[in-house]
């Protein structure tokens, strides 16, 4: 599957059903009278997070949402039928905001989050309802509310507990695939991964989600190599485990390096707690390995692990630490209750 975290939409709720104007003709009523009934509301635009969805692909193929109109009002007072609202199904995580981007509209953390985004237009009047004493036979209507109309852009932001970063080939995949379900790709060279990974992380009978982004270098901020534009996953993380490979030329500067530019992309990155972890532990004798976790306390590290993501050296004593900074039962271990049964109409979901 593609991994998409940004689309531009065209949303539309449906136009009220216009108001009909009718009279009454039954044989044995001598006068008869207006009886042209109202319109149908327009259906509503509504999103809904749920479960099962990951990515943002499908709405590249599909850009345009547009709400049923409701119908119009006939003789005998009959009201036109409602129309049915478009339920747009969105992952969790994901944002709403504004064409300009300068605006949360929406915000979906939780499955089963749904929201009524856009209103359809009430249905109008019909002439039965414009009788008056003074008025008897109204021919007047009303055509009924239009919809209302935006381009918004969805950003999705992958809800995990925990936060990977480093340097490229700071061994992130191999350390995810190590404590976890993912499946990341391994390689020889940079940027191995190009897009974001999840795993689930099962360890002393708790469980969290953990997110690896693709590696930062100098400059990612102003767009160098992948660029920041992944950072965004991790902001809602509640610890960020920080790679360093040992095997670097220089793995505080390493250090250094990734920290300003969580630093230049803001969003209180640089603020979130970090657990430093030397990787690749196996390929350095214990002088090398004190000598430069001696160097990362030095340039702004708290504590430092020296793990192997290939050989799982240290990796238990790094998950310890990670649990202290969980809560008992963390956000994504809440299990979602049974979907309701849809019998499709009116609903829109990129499966």
């Amino acid at each position: 599957m593609h991994f998409l975290d940004q689309a531009k939409i065209y949303l539309k709720s449906g136009a009220g059903g216009p108001g009909a104007v009718s009279f009454r003709r039954e044989k044995y009523i001598e006068y008869g009278g207006p009886d042209g009934g109202n319109g149908g509301k327009g259906g509503d635009i509504v999103f809904e997070a749920v479960q099962g969805l990951n990515t943002l692909i499908d709405f590249r193929y599909s850009q345009h949402f547009k709400a049923a109109r409701g119908g119009h009002g006939m003789g005998r007072d009959r009201t036109g039928a409602g129309a049915k609202d478009l339920v747009i199904k969105v992952p969790v995580g994901t944002q709403i905001l504004s064409e300009d981007k300068e605006e949360v509209l929406a915000d979906f953390t939780e499955v089963g989050q749904r929201i009524v985004f856009l209103e359809g237009g009430m249905g109008g009047r019909g002439n039965a309802s414009y009788k008056s004493s003074t008025n008897r036979a109204p021919r007047q209507h009303q055509p009924g509310e239009p919809g209302e109309e935006m381009w918004v852009w969805l950003r999705l932001k992958l809800l995990a507990d925990v936060g990977l970063l480093g340097l490229p080939n700071a061994g992130k995949s191999t350390f995810i695939n190590a404590v976890s379900n993912a499946k990341a790709k391994v390689g020889h060279y940079a940027f191995t991964t190009l897009v974001p990974k999840l795993g689930v992380v099962r360890h002393k009978g708790r469980e969290f989600v953990l997110a690896d982004i693709p590696g930062l270098i100098e400059g990612a901020a102003d767009g160098a190599g992948i660029g920041d534009r992944f950072l965004g996953h991790i902001e809602r993380c509640r610890v960020l485990i920080h790679l360093v490979d040992i095997s670097g030329e220089d793995p505080a500067e390493a250090f250094r390096t990734v920290n300003a530019e969580l630093e230049a992309y803001g969003a209180d990155l640089i603020a979130k707690p970090q657990l430093v972890a030397l990787n690749k532990l196996d390929l350095a004798d214990e002088e090398l390995v004190a000598g430069f976790a001696e160097e990362l306390l030095e340039a702004g590290a708290e504590e430092v692990f020296a793990i192997s993501g290939a050989t799982g050296a240290g990796i238990e004593q790094l998950l310890d630490a990670v649990l202290g900074y969980l809560p008992e039962q963390t956000a994504t271990e809440t299990k979602a209750g049974p979907e309701e049964e849809s019998d499709g109409e009116g609903e829109w979901s990129p499966i």
